[in-house]
């Protein structure tokens, strides 16, 4: 099993990753550690991928799954009964937080005390609509004592939008602009980059220490899965808890 671990300088009590496709035992084109369980793969094979995942990182706790919805809503693990959500908070030691993407931007959130936790699932409609302000809100430290990684999502040379897309981040914040290049004018197509997208709003409300966005799921095929590239295909999970 191959996993990216962050570069960030969190507290050692605090453990965070985002898996690969590596590693697992589904099948084609849910090849190979695929923890959705909403794409259409087999249901036994997912639930055995996500017990691999539990045993090979020694999980405190199951991971609680998200039915992630492109919303802003966030969950509070302390305190929730439906998962229709597209974040998680926690403040609790051993409570696991997870996020799955596919090209949408998985974020990882933690105080500078190692003592509060959070992922986003950011696609494009959950960043242009406050997924990462909304998930900041819950923490109890102010912004400046929050860091934030931007996990493996579809790299801007890849991601290709529409007019639209473009105007509702720039009637937000005009200096979204910055993230948008034209590439066919007759059809007003983009390319629109996330990572500096999900930047822009995150220190917009006072984050500083912002980390990660390396990686292009679309082009990296070999390690992650994309819906943009593949349409049916699996997940990669990105998780976050403290001891």
């Amino acid at each position: 099993m191959k996993v990216i671990y962050p570069s960030w300088p969190v507290p050692t009590h605090v453990h965070a990753l985002t898996t690969t496709r590596q590693g697992g035992i589904s099948q084609s084109p849910y090849d190979f550690l695929n923890l959705g369980i909403h794409v259409g793969d087999d249901l036994n094979r997912v639930i055995h991928n996500r017990q691999l995942l539990s045993s090979a990182l020694s999980l405190p706790n199951e991971p609680v799954w998200l039915n992630q919805i492109h919303s802003t809503k966030v969950l509070d693990l302390a305190n929730y009964q439906l998962t229709d959500a597209d974040g998680s908070y926690s403040n609790q030691a051993k409570s696991v937080s997870a996020v799955l993407t596919a090209d949408c931007l998985p974020v990882l959130f933690c105080s500078k005390q190692g003592d509060e936790i959070a992922t986003a699932h950011a696609g494009w409609r959950g960043l242009c609509n406050g997924i990462l302000e909304n998930t900041v809100r819950h923490f109890n430290c102010s912004a400046s004592q929050i860091m934030a990684w931007l996990g493996p999502a579809i790299g801007p040379k890849r991601f290709e939008v529409g007019q639209e897309v473009k105007n509702q981040f720039v009637d937000y914040d005009a200096d979204a602009i910055k993230a948008f290049v034209l590439i066919n004018a007759s059809e007003q197509k983009y390319l629109a980059d996330l990572y500096l997208l999900a930047r822009q709003r995150l220190q917009s409300v006072g984050i500083r220490q912002i980390y990660g966005g390396d990686y292009c799921t679309y082009t990296q095929s070999e390690l992650f899965y994309s819906y943009r590239r593949e349409q049916q295909t699996g997940r990669m999970a990105s998780l976050i808890w403290f001891d």
